[in-house]
């Protein structure tokens, strides 16, 4: 829940948050949020995501494996970035979780990735493709979504594992497989571990993408979020309105007080 909804779900919200209950997620609802999660050493963003309400439903337990503001703090200074910058790629790119409700790591399996990583391994790639079209082709899509995804991951497996890890995009921040060895992991299998440990460990994984990538990490510093979103999300990233979108998310971030 964010900003702008309505509804019963808001009004549970603000009676957890023993705030006036009207059922209007607006100004009030937002700083409440915000200042639960400051206590709570949540992520304060003043969006009510899953991690949010699961720590308010608890009564404050935190599970080791979500982020911390003191992580988002720690990348902003590793970027040389305002902690709004962070916080608005994190809203933007991830919604706030990097982990689906069974804990398994946030993946998309792209199956035209699959088909590129295993002709470079000398596979029949072509013969793989007539054979498991929905799993290794030379055109993107087969997309299933959420947990499905997994489904996807582990029949590809079968065919290569690393070729597999290689051709998902993971986490918070769905950085791909392939950038195992630019990003200084010791392999594919120990990027995998990673983005299933924690997503702090998310998160260290688009620190060290963006600093890999010069051009980003001047775009991202900069705040030319069209050049951002054309680098980190590709040509169609208008499509998705995706430069907007971090806009104004940094705008309202860094309304809060979020930037040093």
């Amino acid at each position: 829940m964010r900003k702008g909804e309505t509804g019963a779900a808001v009004r549970d919200l603000q009676q957890r948050l023993g705030i006036e209950v009207d059922g209007w997620y607006g100004d009030s609802t937002e700083a409440a949020v915000r200042k639960f999660q400051q206590q709570h050493g949540l992520v304060a963003d003043g969006i009510a995501g899953s991690q949010t309400v699961a720590v308010m439903k608890s009564g404050g337990a935190f599970s080791s494996r979500h982020l911390t503001h003191a992580a988002i703090e720690a990348a902003a200074a590793a970027l040389d970035v305002e902690v709004a910058v962070i916080l608005a790629v994190t809203e933007v790119e991830s919604a706030g979780d990097g982990f689906l409700v069974d804990g398994r790591p946030k993946i998309l399996f792209e199956r035209h990735i699959m088909y590129k990583q295993l002709k470079g391994d000398d596979y029949d790639a072509d013969g793989l493709a007539a054979q498991y079209p929905n799993l290794v082709n030379q055109a993107r899509g087969g997309y299933a979504g959420g947990s499905a995804e997994h489904a996807r991951f582990r029949s590809a497996c079968g065919i290569d594992q690393t070729c597999a890890i290689e051709a998902a995009s993971w986490g918070m921040f769905q950085i791909m497989g392939f950038h195992w060895q630019t990003l200084g992991y010791a392999s594919a299998e120990d990027f995998m571990a990673c983005m299933q440990r924690s997503e702090a460990d998310q998160l260290d994984a688009f620190v060290r993408f963006i600093k890999a990538d010069p051009a980003l990490h001047k775009a991202l510093k900069s705040r030319k979020w069209a050049d951002f979103a054309r680098i980190y999300n590709g040509p169609a990233y208008k499509e998705n309105s995706y430069d907007a979108k971090l806009a104004a998310a940094f705008t309202r971030h860094a309304a809060s007080g979020e930037v040093a």
